[in-house]
């Protein structure tokens, strides 16, 4: 990491000698009005080129800005303010399945045991940026605000139904995650260096609230003991989580294309 820290100070150099805001071939440095851009952690490409000589290299990612796979990016409404974005949003499934012997058979016929698992995750967020100074350095400043919504269950399907005559149990039918509701809202400080047209690299510190709370569960299981199937419903613990702290969004530098 200190050598891609490096990399960074002689672009800094390099570039630093310019005294206009123009690329060679006249391409504005700076984003002007109506520009959008988008963040992606510059961490693993700083890495690359620092190991550049000593021969032990991955290639780079196009990582997320934080561990959340949160899209991140900004729209220019001046030259010096920006509105900022975050957002995700998760819908998934998956569906497996186990081959198991049939209850009672002679022939070695097989069931199904199927197993399905969902899962959603939404992060929205909006703030307000600004910049300070007149080079290609900028301090910038401002405030942003942001909702995460989250939650799943997983199901299971059993090919042997329980009965008198082959009972078992007690098992697992479903098992649903409390739903999560998450609200961060902070004012954050950093800097943006611009080293190239329309590309920047930069950091930030921010400060503020953060809350999560997590819903009761629920998780149906059924049972038979040789006198009929029944099934029952245990509720699940909750949690909560408050706090007004510094944080340094997941430490990492950003690298910013606008265009």
């Amino acid at each position: 990491m200190k050598k891609g820290l490096l990399i960074v100070a002689m672009m800094i150099g390099v570039s630093a000698s310019a005294q206009d805001f123009n690329s060679k071939k006249g391409t504005p440095i700076l984003p002007a009005a109506g520009d959008w851009s988008i963040g992606v952690n510059a961490n693993s490409i700083l890495e690359y080129f620092g190991n550049l000589m000593n021969g032990a290299n991955n290639a780079p990612t196009f990582d997320f800005t934080n561990s959340d796979q949160i899209i991140t990016g900004r729209m220019m409404k001046s030259a010096d303010m920006a509105y900022r974005a975050k957002i995700r949003v998760g819908l998934g499934s998956t569906k497996s399945s186990t081959l198991v012997p049939k209850n009672g058979s002679t022939t070695n016929e097989t069931v199904e045991d199927v197993t399905k698992v969902s899962a959603t995750n939404i992060g929205l967020g909006a703030g307000i940026q600004k910049y300070r100074g007149q080079g290609r350095l900028k301090g910038i400043y401002g405030a942003e605000a942001m909702i995460m919504l989250g939650g799943g269950k997983t199901t299971y399907e059993y090919g042997n139904a329980l009965s008198d005559a082959f009972p078992g149990g007690p098992r697992t039918t479903e098992n649903k995650a409390g739903s999560t509701f998450g609200l961060q809202i902070r004012g954050f400080i950093g800097a943006e260096y611009f080293f190239a047209p329309k590309m920047s690299v930069g950091g930030e510190f921010g400060w503020g609230l953060d809350f999560a709370s997590t819903g009761e569960g629920e998780i149906t299981s059924e049972v038979n003991n040789g006198a009929g199937t029944t099934t029952s419903t245990a509720k699940t613990g909750k949690s909560s989580s408050f706090g007004i702290d510094t944080d340094n969004v997941s430490g990492a530098i950003n690298l910013n294309f606008y265009f």
